[in-house]
């Protein structure tokens, strides 16, 4: 008689889900794929919302197929960035984590993906010549871009990066010098809203979202499975 109880699994199989590393791998990649397309079929890098409304109107109606495909591609970036932040809420959990890091994570996660998501559509919207006939409602458009796949998206990844950090500080289930790096990463991530009001601080969004997803490929791959295996880590 076979034995198919719960205990033959020991956190390496089915139940351990997708590889978080290579979902935010997957991610990045197709961050890095949207961007250098973009810039190779237009020829221009991508145009900033507070840029004179006749430039910005120009942009989108010059280069629509390219703003259609980039949009389409950051849509598809934001799935694996939903299922990083669900997988490695359960692991977090089955390594007996009971803080409310993981929460914040998932919750960081999902608020990531969802903005992501919202910005994606909102871009393959500005590669429709109908909707690009009137410039106002074009720059409208472009600024909601800006704030779901900028802030919105920076901001929730921050906690993402946090709710991971912390419960891998102090548990030492990675090693501490990532932690910190991904505290640094999660403080500048938070500070991103302010760049609503202070421009000079858009440099803060590029920085959150790279790095960001940067360590989250790191974390990824260094997070341990299993309790036992992050004990041994710790020895």
């Amino acid at each position: 008689m076979i034995d198919v109880s719960p205990r033959r699994t020991n956190g390496t199989g089915s139940r351990g889900g997708p590889h978080p590393g290579v979902l935010a791998a997957v991610s990045l990649g197709l961050t890095v794929t949207a961007l250098v397309t973009t810039t190779i079929l237009t020829g221009l890098p991508v145009v900033s919302p507070f840029s004179p409304p006749g430039k910005v109107l120009a942009y989108f109606q010059d280069n629509a197929s390219a703003v259609r495909l980039a949009g389409m591609i950051q849509f598809g970036s934001a799935i694996p960035v939903g299922i990083y932040a669900a997988t490695v809420y359960a692991r977090l959990l089955r390594l007996g984590v009971r803080v409310p890091g993981p929460a914040i994570g998932f919750f960081g996660g999902m608020t990531a993906a969802t903005f992501l998501m919202l910005s994606g559509s909102v871009v393959w919207l500005l590669g429709r010549p109908e909707i690009t006939a009137e410039a106002t409602l074009t720059q409208a458009l472009a600024f909601l871009a800006f704030i779901t796949g900028g802030v919105g998206y920076v901001t929730g990844l921050g906690l993402l990066v946090a709710g991971t950090a912390v419960p891998g500080l102090i548990l030492r289930l990675m090693p501490r010098w990532l932690a910190w790096a991904g505290l640094v990463i999660a403080a500048l991530s938070e500070l991103s809203f302010l760049s609503l009001t202070i421009e000079p601080l858009q440099f803060v969004l590029p920085m959150g979202r790279f790095a960001g997803l940067t360590w989250l490929v790191a974390a990824g791959f260094l997070l341990p499975r299993t309790r036992a295996a992050a004990n041994r880590g710790a020895l």
